[in-house]
């Protein structure tokens, strides 16, 4: 079987493993259960404390990198949010602009409608009153 510092280094080549050599010295006993002896005396304690330690800087370090994703994914969500609004903004003006556009045609078109019918009525009572002299007309010829 290989040992640790063998095993590394039949990585790729061209690429370090990304461990140091203490790291290195260590992957052995990360890899093995602790034994019941290993949690007393100074070496066991001091060992506890640096894998204790290991953990929190590695934990810290995930948690940077995760709120920095974080960040990122806010920051794109804000940008396309803006975007987002000035797009509707964007179409909001042109709305308005139609619906002005359409009520002032239709209040042309009420004026209109509104002439119309005045006419209308004027036509109408004109009508009625050539009605009522052709009536007039025709008892006179029949009289005769």
């Amino acid at each position: 079987m290989l040992s640790a510092q063998e095993a590394i280094q039949l990585g790729h080549p061209g690429h370090g493993p990304g461990f140091t050599a203490n790291e290195i010295q260590e992957l052995p006993s990360l890899l093995q259960p602790p034994s019941p002896s290993q949690n007393s005396g100074s070496w066991g304690s001091s060992q506890a404390v640096y894998s204790a330690d290991e953990k929190k800087r590695r934990r810290k370090e995930s948690n940077r990198e995760s709120a920095r994703r974080s960040r990122w994914r806010k920051k794109k969500y804000l940008e396309n949010l803006t975007q987002q609004l000035n797009r509707l903004k964007i179409e909001n003006r042109e709305l308005q602009n139609r619906l002005g556009s359409i009520i002032n045609q239709s209040h042309a078109l009420w004026r209109e409608n509104d002439h119309l019918m005045s006419e209308s009525m004027a036509l109408k009572a004109r009508l009625s009153g050539l009605r009522h002299l052709l009536v007039a007309m025709n008892a006179m010829q029949q009289a005769q």
